[in-house]
């Protein structure tokens, strides 16, 4: 009996897996977290940017600072979506999400959980890539 028929096989399932991870992580960041504070305007990304920009010592910092964590969770989720620039995309969410569970992690473990697994998300998404269901696959593939 043969045992690399497809059923056995995990090389079949990774795209697929990739697929459902860029989905899942991007719809629910943002969904639930993203397009609201991107849509906030300033007052919230200065709220959002304040805490990195004071460990900085870059006060004037905070509502850029503020845009860009709004941007990674909403522009560049979408993008995650679409397997579009997958990599730079999946690494701002991760920069974002490092960030926030440092934040979150004053308050315990269980305070950060939600940042925390959506940067193991990212950082997988990150280290593996689009996969073959993408656009980035369509685009930039290379022709063999």
């Amino acid at each position: 009996m043969q045992r690399n028929t497809i059923l056995f096989s995990t090389k079949s399932y990774i795209n697929t897996a990739l697929l459902l991870g860029r989905l899942a992580t991007g719809f629910l960041m943002v969904k639930l977290h993203g397009w609201s504070k991107l849509m906030a305007g300033t007052y919230r990304w200065e709220g959002l940017g304040s805490k990195l920009a004071q460990t900085i010592g870059l006060d004037f910092m905070s509502i850029p600072l503020g845009f860009m964590a709004s941007f990674a969770e909403s522009i560049a989720a979408i993008l995650l979506i679409l397997g579009l620039t997958t990599r730079p995309a999946a690494f701002l969410i991760a920069f974002t999400m490092m960030i926030a569970s440092i934040k979150k992690l004053e308050g315990g473990l269980k305070a950060a959980e939600l940042p925390l697994l959506f940067l193991l998300l990212s950082l997988i998404i990150l280290l593996c890539g689009a996969g073959k269901y993408s656009l980035d696959h369509r685009i930039f593939r290379k022709e063999k």
